[in-house]
């Protein structure tokens, strides 16, 4: 079950994926509308689409200028060799018009692509594996009872390299052009109908201007269709640093197919932002066989 919001999947999912310590599950499980991602893979021979489009508008404060954007946003992931392995690629596209709110200057505007990501996810440690929770067929109130084991999350380790075009790269400094590092340690707690992941991010750290980002996403399942999501990301980097926070909705039409919306604010004047996406998920399924995690 993926990060950023995990909208596939209810209670009954959760609570069998669990229990069959597989990284397979029935339903698609999508890392949209956030940006955060996952402990958990896809699952080995799963192909999975999550694409979106994204309008937003930014006020910079300093530089006097307002911005209006639209672009697209990709993320292909593959199941593959292990269950706990998965593959992705991630990127967007943004095209921008900005209006000079002071001075003689005219209008402008740029596009590309800010930033391409390939990489690999493994998960680590899962609290459920190896572990069967015992029931307890006399009393209701000792199965109810908080349960310590519910506070170990589960761990995984994401390693990508990106890349930055050099010729007019509108969106970032030339330092950062090439292939550049970066790192990410996820966890994840999965609490019945509530997920709650954390990413732990150190991005281009080979370069002048590395960027540190914390994620946290909490999403809850409504029922096995709809479920919805609030994220909180800091970003600190000397080329951009902010306080973002996201919230949407998500709907699965089918157990391979999902639609979301969601929407950006953050908290400062430099630049002030607002966003507005609307997203798909699409899964093609070739697991052939619902495979159990090795056994120590």
């Amino acid at each position: 079950m993926p990060a950023k919001l995990i909208f596939s999947l209810t209670f009954l999912l959760c609570f069998c994926m669990q229990q069959a310590k597989s990284q397979y599950t029935e339903t698609l499980n999508s890392n949209r509308p956030g940006q955060s991602q996952g402990a958990f893979a896809v699952g080995r021979g799963v192909f999975q689409a999550e694409i979106g489009a994204i309008m937003g508008k930014e006020s910079h404060n300093l530089l006097n200028t307002d911005t209006d954007n639209i672009g697209g946003e990709f993320q292909f992931r593959y199941g593959a060799i292990r269950e706990q392995l998965e593959f992705n690629l991630s990127g967007s596209y943004l095209y921008e018009d900005i209006t000079p709110t002071s001075g003689t200057s005219e209008p402008y505007s740029h596009s590309g692509f800010p930033i391409i990501t390939a990489g690999v996810k493994y998960l680590l440690y899962d609290p459920y594996k190896n572990y069967e929770e015992k029931i307890n067929v006399y009393s209701y109130h000792a199965n109810r009872a908080f349960k310590w084991r519910s506070l170990i999350p589960a761990i995984s380790i994401y390693s990508g390299a990106n890349y930055v075009y050099e010729d007019d790269n509108p969106f970032l400094p030339k330092s950062q052009s090439g292939f550049t590092p970066k790192v990410v340690a996820i966890t994840q707690h999965n609490w019945g109908r509530w997920v709650w992941v954390n990413n732990f991010i150190y991005d281009q750290f080979l370069t002048d201007y590395p960027t540190k980002a914390w994620i946290t996403t909490m999403t809850h399942s409504f029922n096995s269709k709809i479920a919805a999501f609030a994220e909180f990301q800091v970003i600190m980097s000397d080329i951009y640093a902010d306080d973002l926070f996201r919230f949407g909705g998500a709907y699965l039409i089918t157990k391979d197919l999902q639609v979301d919306i969601s929407a950006l604010i953050n908290f400062k004047e430099t630049p002030k932002r607002q966003q507005l996406g609307l997203g798909l998920s699409y899964r093609l399924d070739f697991h052939s066989n619902d495979e159990l995690l090795p056994q120590k």
